[in-house]
């Protein structure tokens, strides 16, 4: 696989999660060893990753994820309800919903549920896009690196509505942060895509607005 067919064809995988097949822990181990290597602010390094593979603890996760995501898809925010008018979004927007469903009724019974964090001693009230900077990019190499092992993955952050609730089960001290959970488990089916965005002319701007 070329970077470039990695880059493209890396995409949220709810439905076509294999529920059945374990994962063998060194390569979860793997694809952290490499999510690592992922720019850190200042280098401090402060991520820490909560990798969930008992039944129990992933259906007491499942159960908060579920209910949070009932309430997101019977929002006015949900991806179903964006782009209603569009003929040509929408039919991707009601499959993004049933996505979100399916995963919400099966989340339990993925292998591996990762959570990255953050250890955060303050919240800064502006600019937490750097503090976040230094957790979302290892994030993503993570998903990467699946992704060339052959695993689906899917960047959630549904249950942040209920953080302290799934820190609470997870033990995490106070100054740890939850960044998004990612479900992870071999992926069902034989091609990814690239998926269909807006033009670049659309987004583009050049020096200025």
């Amino acid at each position: 696989m070329t970077p470039d067919e990695l880059l493209t064809t890396t995409r949220t995988v709810r439905r076509r999660l294999d529920l059945t097949r374990p994962v063998p822990p060194e390569l979860i181990r793997e694809c952290l060893e490499i999510a690592l290597q992922a720019p850190s602010g200042g280098n401090k390094q402060g991520w820490h990753w909560i990798v969930v593979t008992d039944p129990d603890q992933r259906a007491a996760i499942g159960r908060v994820f579920t209910r949070a995501a009932r309430e997101y898809l019977a929002s006015d925010h949900a991806a179903p309800r964006l782009f209603a008018d569009d003929p040509e979004r929408a039919p991707v927007q009601r499959r993004i919903g049933e996505g979100v469903a399916y995963l919400a009724e099966h989340i339990a019974e993925v292998p591996v549920l990762v959570i990255p964090c953050l250890r955060v001693t303050t919240m800064p009230s502006g600019g937490q896009a750097g503090l976040w900077a230094s957790l979302h990019p290892a994030t993503w190499s993570y998903m990467l690196a699946a992704r060339a092992r052959g695993l689906g993955t899917a960047w959630t952050a549904l249950h942040l509505a209920y953080e302290r609730e799934v820190a609470g089960l997870l033990g995490l001290p106070d100054d740890i942060r939850q960044g998004s959970l990612i479900p992870t488990a071999y992926y069902t089916g034989e091609t990814f895509r690239p998926a269909r965005r807006r033009p670049l002319e659309e987004v583009l701007h050049l020096d200025r607005w």
